[in-house]
């Protein structure tokens, strides 16, 4: 294991009969970042996450979390982890202060420490009005809340969140997301799965799965670039000389290609290797032809729930293209 790397899973398969499981598993997921894996339910997103915390155990390849394969953790290595399972595991029968002062006995927090920590993070997820609430009152939101809380009491080296956000509502999940930055800032790493497309933004590295395979590990930006084939650069002009300007683009070497808004007129998008050097370049190309008018031009940077759709469909191309030349 290099010392870089916190995680690393080599040549992994997990199979629960059938076309279940996941299979071909090659990840590595550095020290002190935030690794997200997005990909629809049923994927193989938290099936991945619990071989990495011991929960499976592959039935092929090796797995290295913290240089420990993590069948063989002993207590000085789980001490250092922190697990938000998806489902709810705290005590129903407990309050929600009773569930941290248990969680934080497991670890060992001490009684001094205890009572700040578990005062901080109620503040943190936002349940400090909730704290003598039985855990079978709480809504969904709030379990996941509870859950985040108690896989950070320990303030763990390495920190699995499995759907972390998932019920929870826009401005809480984008706190949520503030705290998981800091909490890289400090040094520590976050393993975490989500169905929110849009969240992989937030992350350093992003694996996307599918049917329990991993067909992609990129930065956010490199996702992009796949998704559209480099980057984009999104122009608006008169719609009578959306062609003319189209052409104009075309014939410039650092355009790979351009479209035309069907939906909105005067609309155009230039492919280019990068946006921000092409944008200075292809801005003053309009200055020598009167007829058409640049209104504005800017990089195009589309969500990333449509670059997961995009990169599906390309997925889904070139799988129909091998059936097709098989």
């Amino acid at each position: 294991m290099q010392a870089s790397n916190i995680i690393e899973m080599r040549d992994v398969d997990l199979k629960f009969g059938g076309d279940a499981g996941v299979f071909d598993l090659n990840i590595d997921v550095p020290q002190g970042s935030i690794f997200a894996m997005i990909g629809p339910s049923g994927s193989g997103k938290t099936t991945t996450a619990r071989l990495m915390v011991g929960l499976y155990k592959p039935d092929r390849g090796t797995i290295r979390v913290m240089g420990c394969e993590p069948a063989r953790f002993k207590p000085h290595h789980r001490e250092r982890i922190g697990y938000m399972p998806q489902q709810f595991v705290l005590y129903p029968n407990l309050t929600v202060e009773e569930n941290l002062q248990f969680v934080a006995s497991l670890y060992g927090v001490s009684f001094r420490r205890r009572k700040k920590r578990i005062a901080e993070l109620l503040d943190f997820v936002e349940l400090s009005d909730a704290r003598r609430r039985l855990g079978s009152q709480l809504s969904g939101g709030m379990k996941r809340r509870l859950e985040l809380a108690g896989s950070l009491l320990h303030e763990p080296t390495l920190l699995f969140a499995d759907e972390p956000t998932a019920g929870i509502d826009p401005v809480l999940r984008g706190k949520f997301w503030d705290a998981f930055r800091d909490l890289r800032s400090q040094g520590r790493t976050l393993f975490v799965t989500t169905q929110y497309v849009g969240e992989a933004a937030y992350c350093d590295l992003v694996g996307v799965m599918r049917d329990g395979r991993l067909l992609f590990i990129d930065t956010p930006d490199g996702l992009r670039r796949r998704a559209l084939g480099g980057e984009v650069v999104q122009l608006s002009v008169d719609p009578s000389s959306v062609r003319a300007a189209a052409r104009i683009l075309y014939e410039h070497p650092i355009v790979n290609d351009v479209h035309i808004s069907r939906g909105e007129p005067g609309l155009l998008q230039a492919y280019v290797e990068e946006a921000s050097s092409a944008l200075p370049v292809l801005i003053p190309l309009f200055d020598s032809h009167p007829d058409v008018t640049l209104r504005q031009a800017e990089e195009f940077r589309p969500p990333f729930d449509d670059i997961f759709i995009m990169l599906m469909e390309k997925i889904d191309g070139a799988e129909k293209a091998r059936q097709r030349d098989g």
